[in-house]
Formats: structure tokens, C-alpha cells, sequence
């Protein structure tokens, strides 16, 4: 049923640069959506759904308008012809199966979304309810990155849900457990108006240093810090040739392992003296060199780049939507073999990026592609998305069960889009004191994304017991390390 509108000329507002780079990206290889999937302990209806969206979702009046692009610029505009029906819709899954059977049918069915572009012509957004999923349903959600980056995404999405089954006026999520970063978000927020102004200047200027490098000096004194960044963001060589790199094709797979116990992986983190995020990416490079080699590729010394967003606000602000975040380039050792060095080697990386502008380089450049011509952004993309394998996001969740119109929501997963040649996308997602991770994979590179995802938990175990052995420094060192840390390739 159309939702009734107050006649009148809709209303139009300019789209952020930022958020204009994100709308002009997407690629029939490579949709700009945001992919999630929530399963339920409990069936969900599709009114009692479609109830939960038009209290919670669409009181963000964003969701109401949709996206034109025209060659003045992009804007939002009022949906005229707004129908609820059709961005909220009943699925259904093939036949009757067990459990393992529909689970594999629920990440087709979650591939076939993720492959599908949405509707120009409406609201960017649709949720897809399969109402009989195990004993309850699932819900997969796909959103436009132009409406906002995953980080907010995701806190929309927990926006419609509630702490308790009933909930009354003191049930709503709480803001403890989003984590605060202070003083140091303030710091970089503040930064990035500075750094904009040189974005249209600096990404002209990196387009010609990239044809000229004797362009070089002049951009380092003209751009500072920013200019220092984006040098060698430049200088970063093209990451090898791998199975995990070639020609996209124009479906994806997905696939999600089972959940990690979050107090463990705390545990290896402190154990190593390094952040949870960094086990976790760690566990993933481990994952993808087993299956590489599974695969006959040869990966000693061989480190390969994701790209990993960077917040650029404090969190309990992400729901006011856009896209405000930057990229680094995080490498991931991937012809590491021992699992404790692999993890030191990503600890390491991550230290250095900490202290470093690259995050703000990147929000800059997105600014300054969002004004210019398609042809400068489809070289910028190509040149930066050659020199990562994949993108790789983390986003630390509520630890305390959450419901959504009643029902308990028993795990989630989410997928952010990859950009330009990139055709691989790892996702991490902390929930109720578990640890969810994921695959997306472009079908021509990995047609079966279990079979990388499977290795997760296994990587993770080889830390696991390394870190409480106690003394496991010494134990790598000895001879029979590698009887401790067999390689299950």
C-alpha cells in the first residue's frame, strides 16, 4: 500500500561529496549495497515487520527519498510514489531441509540479493523476510552505501530493536556499549576541515603525480601531512597477482562461520599483548593462506593488502547517517606461516596506522571525487583498488541479547560493497559475547566461500592454544613448533 503524501512539489536536498563518490561507484561487478542477515529464535511476521519499519526505519525521513544524479551534481529527493510494499517483502526458501541444508540455502539466497542492484528509480533500500527459518525466520536487508557508511548502517539496523521482548520506555538500547573515542575522534573530525579544502587540489594534483613524479615535491610542500600520506598511499605497489585477484564476474557468494566465544579471543589479545581486532584479522589471513594453499597458489613471503575502514566520528553519532569515514591499508601476511608471527606482523600494522593520516586522506579523496568527472573517478578507483585484495570491516555490537518486534535476535552478519577490482569482503560483527564472522566473494575468485570460512574457527583455535600455553615464545622458537601449530591446509 503507497503511502500518502501531502501534494506539492517533492522536496530536494543536495547530497554530501562523500556520499555522491559512494552512489557513482557502483559497478555491475561490484553493486555499492550493504548486505545484512539477521536470524530469529522466533518466527517474524511481515506486518509485525513492516510495523517495526515504520515506527523505526523510516522515522530517518532518508529512507523516504531517493537518489538523482544528474550532471549538476546528485541530491535526495522525496519519493512521490513511496510504497512500503515493495521495499518490504516476504521470501521464502527451496523446499524442506536440515539444518546445514538451509543454512546453505539462506547464503544463496543472501548471494542472489547481494548480486542484484536496487531499484534507481526508488528509495535505495529493501528488506526481504524468509519467515520459516529453522524455528524461527531471517531477515536480509540491503541498503545503498550512498545513504550512509556500514558503521551507521549497522546502528540503524539496531535501532529497530529493543533489550527486552516487551518493550516499555526504559527497554531501549542503551548507548553504554558503543565505544567512545574521545578525544582522539574529536581530534581527527576536526582535522578533516582542513584536510577538505586541499581535497579537490590534492586529488587533481595526485591524478597528474601518477602520470608525472616530478610532481612529487611540489604537492609534498603545498599538502603537508596530507601530502606526505597521499604520496605513499601512491607509492604503495599494486598488490600480486593471486587467485584471489583477477577479472570479476558480476554474481557474489557469501558465506558465515560459526560464532567465536568473545571472552577467548579477549584472552588471546591480552595474552599477546594486542587488540581484539587484531587476533581477529589475524585469524583471517590464516584462513586465507590455508585455503590458498589448499588451492596449489605458493604464498611464502607473499602479503597481500585489505582496505579497513576507519570511524571518523564517535559512535553514538553514526546514526545520523552519511558516509563519514576513512580507509587504511592493512596487510595481512599471508605467507606467514607461524600464527603468532602472523599476528604480531597485522599488531604491528595496525600501530602504524593508528598514527598515521591515511584514514583522512581517504575521506578527503572521496570528497574530491564526489565533484569530478567519471572519468577521473573511475582511474582513481581503478588506481587505489589495485593495490588492496580486500576490504575488510569490524564493528563491535551490543553484548546483551536484543528483539526485534518481540522475537530474540539470535546472531547477525553484514557485507560492505567492494570497490573498483576488488572482489573480496571479510566482515566481523561482536554480538551478545560472540564473534560473527563472514565471506563475500566475487563467485570467479572464490565460488566457495565455505570453504574459507570454515578455516576461521580453526585458525583461531592454533592461537588460542599458543596464547595459554604461557611461555609460547619460547615454545615457537623450539623445534617442535611446528608440531604444535600443524598447518590444516
Amino acid at each position: 500500500m503507497a503511502t500518502k503524501r501531502a501534494p506539492g512539489k517533492p522536496r530536494r536536498e543536495a547530497m554530501s561529496r562523500v556520499d555522491t563518490a559512494w552512489l557513482r561507484m557502483c559497478r555491475p561487478t561490484n553493486p555499492m549495497m550493504i548486505t545484512g542477515v539477521l536470524m530469529f529464535d522466533e518466527p517474524m511476521t511481515l506486518d509485525r515487520l513492516k510495523q517495526v519499519i515504520r515506527k523505526r526505519f523510516l522515522a530517518y525521513p532518508r529512507f523516504l527519498q531517493k537518489a538523482v544524479d544528474t550532471t549538476a551534481g546528485a541530491s535526495w529527493m522525496d519519493d512521490a510514489d513511496f510504497d512500503l510494499d515493495w521495499h518490504v517483502r516476504i521470501s521464502a526458501l527451496p523446499g524442506r531441509q536440515d539444518p546445514r541444508s538451509e543454512k546453505k540455502a539462506l547464503e544463496r539466497f543472501t548471494s542472489q540479493m547481494a548480486s542484484t542492484p536496487l531499484d534507481k528509480t526508488k528509495p535505495l533500500w529493501q528488506f526481504h523476510l524468509v519467515e520459516k527459518y529453522g524455528a524461527g525466520s531471517a531477515l536480509v536487508a540491503r541498503i545503498h552505501h550512498s545513504y550512509a557508511d556500514g558503521i551507521a548502517l549497522v546502528q540503524v539496523l539496531l535501532s529497530l530493536t529493543d533489550t527486552s521482548r516487551k518493550p516499555d520506555k526504559d527497554s531501549n538500547l542503551r548507548a553504554a556499549w558503543l565505544k567512545k573515542d574521545g578525544v582522539e575522534v574529536v581530534r581527527r573530525v576536526g582535522a578533516i576541515d582542513r584536510y577538505m579544502k586541499l581535497g579537490g587540489k590534492v586529488l587533481g594534483k595526485g591524478m597528474e603525480m601518477y602520470r608525472d613524479p616530478t610532481l612529487a615535491t611540489v604537492l609534498a610542500k603545498e599538502g603537508g601531512e596530507i601530502g606526505r600520506e597521499l604520496l605513499g598511499a601512491l607509492a604503495l605497489s599494486d598488490d600480486p597477482p593471486t587467485l584471489l585477484r583477477g577479472r570479476l564476474g558480476v554474481s557474489k557468494r557469501v558465506a558465515w562461520a560459526e560464532p567465536l566465544d568473545l571472552d577467548e579471543v579477549k584472552a588471546v589479545g591480552r595474552a599477546c599483548d594486542c587488540t581484539v581486532n587484531d587476533v581477529l584479522m589475524a585469524a583471517a589471513a590464516g584462513a586465507l593462506r590455508s585455503y590458498m594453499v589448499e588451492r596449489g597458489e605458493q604464498v611464502d613471503g607473499v602479503t597481500l593488502r585489505a582496505t579497513v575502514p576507519v570511524n571518523l566520528r564517535p559512535l553514538e553519532h553514526a546514526k545520523k547517517l552519511g558516509n563519514h569515514f576513512g580507509l587504511v591499508f592493512l596487510d595481512l601476511p599471508i605467507g606467514e606461516a607461524n600464527p603468532i608471527r602472523r599476528l604480531e606482523r597485522v599488531a604491528e600494522c595496525m600501530n602504524n596506522l593508528k598514527n598515521s593520516r591515511q584514514a583522512i586522506v581517504a575521506f578527503g579523496l572521496l570528497a574530491a571525487l564526489g565533484m569530478a568527472p567519471s572519468a577521473v573517478q573511475g582511474v582513481a578507483l581503478e588506481l587505489f583498488s589495485r593495490k588492496a585484495t580486500a576490504v575488510a570491516t569490524n564493528v563491535p555490537g551490543p553484548q546483551q541479547p536484543l528483539y526485534m518486534g518481540g522475537c530474540q535476535l539470535r546472531e547477525m552478519m553484514f557485507w560492505v560493497p567492494q570497490t573498483g577490482s576488488i572482489g573480496i569482503g571479510i566482515s566481523i560483527l561482536s554480538y551478545n559475547n560472540r564473534v560473527h564472522f563472514g565471506l563475500i566473494a566475487d563467485a570467479k575468485l572464490i565460488p566457495d566461500p565455505d570453504a574459507v570460512i570454515r578455516r576461521f574457527g580453526p585458525e583461531f583455535e592454533k592461537l588460542l592454544y599458543l596464547a595459554l600455553m604461557g611461555n609460547w615464545d619460547q615454545a615457537l622458537d623450539s623445534p617442535s613448533a611446528a608440531a604444535l601449530i600443524p598447518d590444516r591446509a
